[in-house]
């Protein structure tokens, strides 16, 4: 993957900041840079088609202090969640590696819900932040333990690692099982929980957390030199659904 090391590297820096203070100021040419980098990003679904536009903050319903908002917008098919999961995770970690904090703030509203003949899907909310302010130890993170997302035996210090990608309310959806040497990916919904999220919008948040968590496992395996085959399947599962199965991994050589 473009980018890989760069990714990997970030996992470790990048935080969400919930509330932004001591900003600086984000300069054209660093939108540019943004604008630019999002054509280099590597989608999960070729074929959906998908579009960003930066925005002041003010055009949203987002106040968190941030100077920005990152608008991502995609056509409505099967996979367009994950997909913009996948996407928006890879402007995350490159944010990072610019020092501008970011936020995926899912709740928020946008004066133009349609851009370019496609429909507002999520938006990340960014400020340029001094350094010191990202992140020193992501272990101390507050994540589940490896046992209870990495049901598997071979390659822990990739669920080690994947593990910590940032979801909706850290509610942290997933679960990997390993079966006849694959790594099968579920959405997995613990009855229960969904932090402060509305109920009906669970499912919608989660499939979006789920290619966060594909990129930040893609990441892993790139960086661990583990080379992969991936199978995709479609999550159309009612909401209420404990657990579905989205990806699978076929490893190409022995872990």
């Amino acid at each position: 993957m473009k980018n890989n090391e760069m990714f990997y590297e970030m996992i470790f820096k990048r935080k969400s900041f919930h509330m932004f203070k001591d900003i600086g100021r984000i300069v054209p040419e660093e939108l540019e840079a943004i604008e630019a980098f999002y054509q280099t990003v590597q989608p999960l679904d070729v074929d959906i088609k998908t579009a960003m536009c930066i925005v002041p903050s003010k055009e949203t319903t987002c106040k968190r202090g941030q100077e920005y908002c990152i608008l991502l917008y995609s056509e409505k098919k099967d996979g367009y969640l994950p997909n913009i999961g996948y996407i928006g995770q890879q402007l995350d970690l490159y944010l990072a590696s610019r020092d501008i904090g970011a936020l995926w703030f899912g709740i928020g509203k946008v004066d133009e819900p349609q851009y370019d003949g496609l429909d507002f899907v999520i938006m990340i909310a960014i400020a340029k932040m001094p350094a010191e302010k990202f992140r020193k130890d992501m272990f101390k993170s507050k994540r589940k333990p490896l046992s209870e997302v990495w049901l598997c035996e071979a390659s822990p210090e990739i669920g080690n690692i994947a593990r910590f990608a940032p979801s909706a309310c850290n509610t942290q959806p997933w679960k990997v099982e390993e079966a006849d040497g694959e790594f099968l990916v579920y959405r997995y919904k613990k009855p229960g929980k969904r932090g402060i999220m509305p109920a009906d919008k669970v499912a919608y948040y989660n499939r979006i957390d789920i290619g966060i968590f594909l990129l930040f496992l893609e990441v892993c395996f790139v960086h661990h030199r583990v080379e992969f085959d991936r199978e995709l399947f479609t999550d159309n599962a009612p909401d209420d659904c404990e657990q579905v199965l989205v990806a699978k991994y076929k490893m190409k050589r022995d872990m």
